[in-house]
């Protein structure tokens, strides 16, 4: 069987799926990383809801997603970027995401960590900052759940510089509990953070963030790197405080940073964990028996993947990532909260089922031409 798929020139070009998947299948915890997906959230096709209202849950598709996950041994890092927080996903909904995958965490055993920002508001004073911040850190400690302290444009917006990161960030590891992860996200993810950490100069920028860990290294149990530059983030887990973990959100260049050198390694929270979740599992399984050259092998591949679904404009990535999903068979339509299904052309989402599928990434390959031949006829292309 074969498939004509649109390419970037405007031109429709043969392709010849594969016929057998990738065989992975769950396996021991994992020794010697920390593995976190980020996960995405599954819309109601059915609710009959405008692109800039509150977004519709498919709860039973987005909770059956992360026992997906769970079975592999990843950690699921919830109400993420990859949720569409601030994208579709508002606080209201994240809250219920957070509530709901959290008990749904402790029923099947499976590890679970929290995005915690500031999105009850657009913009605000520092006094209310702090407050939608110690909102947010409430709901996630009743959840059980650790806390991700994520990366705020309320806060990037009113901040005046350095000290008010400090003071801000400070007063909020203060009163947590346990070891929350910090999130710095970088403007290519998302625009209203350039700046972050009182400096549009990265290197200052970087020196407030571990001004910030150094004085509570106690309550960071770790780091979560998105700038996609691989040589600051190995710069940075090196300064880091002992027993402070560095994971990798890079989806451009996760494979050298996770296997690291004779100074340290990086654990991960990533996006591109979503669709590689099984063949991320036994890549880093792999790695678990010393195997570095074989994790490599696995993983190495899957980077052009990565770097086609996380191309400028970065932040629509999530579109490809439910692309993927549908064609999986994880759920049964290719319908994402606030219509952002229409965010990427159709030539993006071909090439994305052609690398995915290359992969092995899809437990039935029948199915999955069978789904992106009917995308395709959608916008006029026979197949």
């Amino acid at each position: 069987m074969t498939i004509r798929l649109p390419s970037a020139e405007g031109v429709l070009r043969t392709y010849e799926p594969r016929t057998e998947p990738l065989p992975v299948s769950p396996g021991a915890p994992f020794t010697s990383r920390t593995v976190f997906s980020a996960a995405h959230v599954v819309a109601d096709p059915y609710a009959d809801v405008s692109p800039d209202a509150p977004a519709a849950v498919d709860w039973d598709a987005t909770l059956a997603f992360r026992r997906h996950l769970w079975s592999h041994g990843l950690g699921v890092a919830e109400a993420m970027d990859t949720a569409q927080r601030g994208m579709g996903l508002d606080w209201a909904g994240a809250a219920e995401l957070i509530r709901r995958s959290a008990a749904e965490a402790k029923a099947v055993g499976g590890r679970i960590a929290c995005g915690v920002g500031t999105d009850q508001m657009a913009r605000g004073s520092l006094v209310e900052i702090r407050a939608a911040y110690e909102e947010q850190l409430a709901v996630v400690a009743e959840s059980g759940a650790q806390a991700i302290l994520m990366a705020s444009r309320a806060l990037a917006a009113a901040a005046r510089g350095p000290d008010d990161y400090l003071e801000i960030y400070g007063h909020l590891l203060r009163q947590c509990a346990g070891p929350v992860i910090l999130h710095w996200l970088g403007p290519m993810f998302d625009p209203a953070l350039e700046g972050y950490w009182g400096s549009a100069d990265p290197d200052a920028a970087t020196d407030t963030f571990l001004e910030v860990i150094a004085a509570h290294p106690d309550k960071v149990d770790g780091i979560k790197v998105s700038l996609l530059d691989a040589r600051r983030e190995i710069d940075l887990r090196r300064r880091l405080p002992r027993g402070v973990r560095c994971y990798t959100g890079d989806d451009f260049h996760y494979p050298e940073l996770i296997a690291g050198d004779d100074q340290g390694f990086s654990h991960a929270l990533l996006g591109i964990f979503d669709p590689l979740g099984p063949l991320a599992a036994q890549a880093v399984r792999v790695l678990d028996t010393g195997d570095t050259s074989g994790f490599r092998a696995l993983l190495d591949p899957t980077v052009a993947l990565s770097r086609h679904l996380f191309q400028a404009p970065t932040r629509f990535y999530k579109t490809g990532v439910v692309l993927l999903a549908w064609l999986a068979g994880h759920q049964t339509h290719f319908t994402m909260v606030g219509g952002l299904q229409s965010a990427r052309s159709l030539p993006h989402l071909a090439r994305a089922y052609e690398l995915a599928d290359g992969l092995g990434l899809f437990p039935d390959p029948k199915l999955a031409e069978e789904r992106m031949k009917k995308l395709l006829s959608l916008y006029g292309v026979i197949s």
